[in-house]
């Protein structure tokens, strides 16, 4: 066991690499690439992607086989019910622990999945800002209501111009979130953020984020394979199997992508054929959406996977390009 110190944090471990967190769209070919970079660099990786926590849903998230995990040691795969509550920062919490354990082994971390909340949250946490306060809320939104967005906007820009340089004016709660946590405290968003990024650096240690990316075609080629494959392997069974331990349908990871499309099914609410090819739209759509979510990063480099899987040394490729 690793012991905190004093101030109740953990100690930032040496290891010979930092830690990768492995990005990109669904299907754009993750798990082959981790695996990969994992063997040289002698790492273990850290699932982030939402649905793979939950046991049973195996063949709807494409979560690694049994013998791609013998291979490399995963963590934060099965550990929660698809009835149990479970969230970002419950995520965080247990990432973490996973992390320490693994460098405390002398092991690099990896951290793979297409989850975008999940790794923003382990890497940057949960800024630990005052509360709500109900009168400073209703004074702003009433402003909003009274003199316009662009007015509220233009307030925050004069308190704190990092946050609103971030939140666009139509964004009114998180405008108005901002200016609370100014009038309250007198310190800025962006300070409080700040602040909590660089405790976060010293549990995390050193990484960097690797974007995985291919062409608009190919990947929608590779989706429509996957959702083929899933097909082939059963998806129709797992969730029947699912439906039959008691599991009700409006639970969150049965209502995440294929999951809710095969329950419609199986409830006559489409035919198989429906069923399918509405999930083939949806995942393109939500790859659009992961697209989306991690170009705003400037701080993510991208690779074409193909070219670093072809590369000898993989981690050489990605560290002098």
């Amino acid at each position: 066991m690793i012991g905190k110190s004093k101030n109740g944090q953990y100690p930032a471990l040496p290891v010979p690499f930092p830690a990768v967190a492995l990005i990109g769209p669904t299907a754009v070919g993750k798990t082959a690439l981790s695996l990969r970079l994992a063997r040289r660099i002698n790492a273990e990786i850290v699932n982030v992607d939402s649905i793979q926590i939950y046991r049973g849903l195996d063949i709807g998230s494409a979560k690694p086989t049994l013998e791609e995990r013998r291979i490399v040691p995963h963590h934060l795969l099965d550990i929660v019910e698809p009835d149990e509550p479970f969230d970002a920062a419950d995520f965080s919490r247990i990432a973490q622990r996973a992390i320490l354990d693994i460098r405390s082994r002398g092991k690099a971390v990896i951290l793979a999945g297409g989850t975008g909340l999940y790794l923003k949250t382990l890497t940057e946490g949960l800024a630990e800002c005052p509360g709500q306060d109900p009168v400073l809320r209703r004074v702003f939104k009433g402003m909003a209501a009274a003199r316009g967005r662009h007015y509220l906007h233009d307030l925050l820009r004069q308190a704190d111009p990092e946050s609103a340089g971030r939140i666009h004016e139509n964004d009114v709660f998180r405008v108005v979130r901002a200016l609370e946590v100014f009038y309250a405290t007198g310190r800025p968003l962006s300070a409080w953020h700040k602040y909590h990024r660089q405790r976060r650096k010293g549990i995390m240690g050193p990484w960097i984020k690797i974007g995985l990316m291919r062409s608009r075609d190919e990947l929608y080629e590779r989706i429509e394979q996957r959702v083929d494959l899933m097909m082939e392997h059963g998806f129709v069974d797992e969730v029947r199997g699912l439906l039959d331990k008691g599991f009700n349908r409006k639970l969150k990871p049965l209502q995440s992508l294929g999951y809710r499309h095969i329950i419609a099914y199986l409830h006559g609410e489409l035919t198989l054929h429906e069923a399918v090819e509405q999930l083939k739209r949806d995942t393109r759509r939500y790859a659009k959406r992961q697209i989306t979510w991690f170009r705003s990063d400037p701080s993510i480099r991208w690779f074409n996977p193909e070219g670093l899987i072809k590369k000898k040394d993989i981690w050489r490729a990605i560290e002098y390009s």
